[in-house]
């Protein structure tokens, strides 16, 4: 017999993959500002790649706008210059001290193109959780073909198996959703 902790690794391992494109979605911007789409942006900051949240305080003074604050006054022209080599399509207005971002409201076709994007996201999380499934049956069929489990027990892991990642893929579309009925509302 199976103990129930030995699928606990991979269910947990599944659950990051639906944290990754949770957290992946949160970085795409819905025509209101949030700080969460600076995440994934970097500055080169004395020869180190360094997130933006480390180096600078950000305040979001309307629904529309982030202001960005050095630390450090000299960072602010590193900071200004990786937002405009991001992808993020947003140029910074700098005084020298600080640095403002306006989030302009998104057009249709702006829309259409982020919501292809949380497609793509939702597809790799979903390939990610299917290749969890297929390493999980890897060990599995070993530890059956070295006589550690029965024939009986790797089809139960199976059934497991599959329910673990048909929910995982299930939690995925429901966050698309989600997010897609957040980029289309205007």
């Amino acid at each position: 017999m199976l103990p129930k902790d030995s699928l606990k690794i991979y269910e947990e391992k599944m659950s990051k993959s639906i944290d990754a494109v949770s957290a992946d979605f949160a970085a795409v911007r819905a025509g209101r500002a949030n700080a969460a789409v600076l995440n994934r942006i970097s500055v080169d900051y004395y020869g180190t790649p360094t997130p933006i949240q480390q180096i600078a305080s950000i305040a979001s003074p309307d629904p529309r706008s982030l202001v960005i604050q050095p630390w450090d006054v000299g960072a602010v022209k590193l900071i200004k210059k990786a937002i405009e080599t991001s992808d993020l399509g947003i140029n910074p207005q700098d005084d020298g001290k600080t640095l403002r971002l306006s989030f302009p409201q998104l057009t249709e076709e702006r829309r259409k193109e982020l919501v292809k994007q949380i497609h793509k996201y939702t597809e790799n999380g979903k390939i990610a959780i299917r290749n969890i499934r297929r390493d999980a049956m890897d060990v599995f069929k070993k530890k059956e073909k070295a006589t550690e489990i029965t024939e009986d027990d790797l089809k139960q892991v199976e059934k497991d198996l599959q329910k673990l990642t048909d929910d995982g893929c299930k939690k995925l579309d429901e966050l698309l959703a989600k997010k897609e009925k957040e980029l289309m509302a205007v």
